[in-house]
């Protein structure tokens, strides 16, 4: 039934301005004196229970009017209306805010003031808007003042206090589901976040690892393909390095998958170790077996940190895959790692007269290595090396723990 209620807000509103109909009708027609005409008495309480059915959407608005109204019936000669402040205020303070609230209080107290004094006068002298009324007998018409504004202000105080406190838990308890439903947005907007992030990573690694084996696979092919006639010992080994790369890069492949699914099942599945930056020397050998006429000098101690072993693996990888596939006229291929105490510089370059491309619209691989390069905060320069060749450079810094 509550929830009912809860879910139905205009049946509550119908129901109390109905009963206010039903009660302030039969109150307000049975103590009106006799001078005050019926039609009075029925317009103030029709206009009071239309007021009631609007509370909540225009809680000041009812407030005003049914002061309003409550002045005009004591001038009328009923206060059948008095219980209508009560009931707006209560409203400001549980729909609108308890500021509005309080602001109401002020109103409605100066309001209630002015409406003792309007009933002290009445009672005294017999004065009325319609009717003249026969004075009552009073003593001190200052007192009778006090007296007809004490009880309404004691009233509306309450009023203004249950409407507040039940106003202002309802405000929090919102304010807490509104944290709640922006917490699960934020957390659904930073699992997209990573979710991109993570199909980004695998994309990236799946193509330095795949279109590395295929470059090496087809030159190797290629190779043992012009050799089968005139040497085909030198022939049966290209083929037999190219199946070798093809089984390593499945391996790898599959290391990277199971990887994504142990991340997604908290830990499941094997851990390969990936490669890092002891491996560059067998990739190096790997592209020159594939006839890339690549020489390769390091300087400087390498990083303990595995990620950044990965990157610059990686970023090799990737530069040298590039060499081999537009580099064909290049008569030799520089690749350099100088790790110093504050960062790791990679440069891959070749001397090849022409090349497929100028830079201006770089491949997936040349974007992964700037991309690469981003994450540790370095840069990357990458375009034509003067009137033949191309350079790749690259600039990592070390991290506190590595340098």
């Amino acid at each position: 039934m509550r929830r009912f209620f809860q879910t139905h807000p205009w049946v509550t509103d119908s129901l109390l301005a109905a009963v206010y109909l039903l009660v302030a009708g039969t109150l307000a027609i049975a103590a009106t004196p006799e001078s005050a005409p019926l039609w009075a008495v029925v317009l103030l309480a029709l206009a009071g229970t239309a007021a009631l059915l609007f509370r909540r959407r225009r809680p000041v608005l009812v407030f005003t009017i049914t002061n309003v109204l409550y002045v005009l019936s004591t001038a009328v000669g009923t206060t059948a209306e008095s219980v209508l402040p009560l009931l707006a205020i209560y409203a400001v303070g549980v729909y609108r805010s308890s500021r509005a609230a309080w602001a109401c209080f002020g109103i409605g107290s100066a309001v209630a003031a002015l409406d003792g004094f309007l009933l002290a006068l009445r009672t005294r002298f017999g004065t009325g808007i319609l009717e003249p009324i026969e004075p009552s007998v009073s003593t001190d018409l200052f007192a009778d003042w006090v007296n007809n504004t004490i009880g309404v202000l004691v009233m509306l105080l309450i009023a203004t206090l249950i409407g507040t406190n039940i106003g202002g838990r309802v405000r929090y308890v919102a304010a807490l589901v509104d944290r709640a439903a922006q917490l699960a947005r934020e957390r659904d907007q930073q699992a997209e976040i990573a979710s991109a992030q993570e199909r980004e990573r695998i994309a990236r690694d799946m193509h330095d690892v795949i279109a590395h084996s295929l470059s090496v696979m087809i030159a190797l092919s290629e190779g043992a393909n012009a050799a089968a006639d005139t040497r085909p010992e030198q022939a049966k080994i290209a083929m037999g390095r190219a199946a070798e790369t093809g089984r390593r890069t499945l391996g790898e492949v599959r290391r990277l998958l199971a990887s994504v699914r142990s991340d997604r099942e908290s830990g499941a599945g094997e851990h390969t170790p990936q490669p890092g930056a002891g491996d560059v020397v067998a990739l190096v050998e790997e592209f020159s077996r594939a006839g890339l006429p690549v020489r390769f000098a390091v300087s400087g101690a390498p990083a303990a940190d595995a990620a950044l072993g990965l990157t610059v693996y990686r970023i090799l990888q990737e530069s040298l895959t590039n060499a081999l596939r537009h580099a064909g006229g290049a008569t030799e291929v520089v690749a350099r790692a100088d790790w110093t105490a504050t960062a790791v510089e990679i440069t891959v370059e070749d001397d090849a007269p022409q090349r497929i491309g100028d830079g201006s619209d770089p491949g997936r691989g040349l974007v992964g290595i700037r991309e690469r390069a981003a994450l540790y905060g370095g840069e990357a320069q990458i375009g034509p090396r003067g009137a033949n060749g191309w350079r790749v450079f690259v600039h990592l810094p070390r991290r506190g723990e590595d340098a």
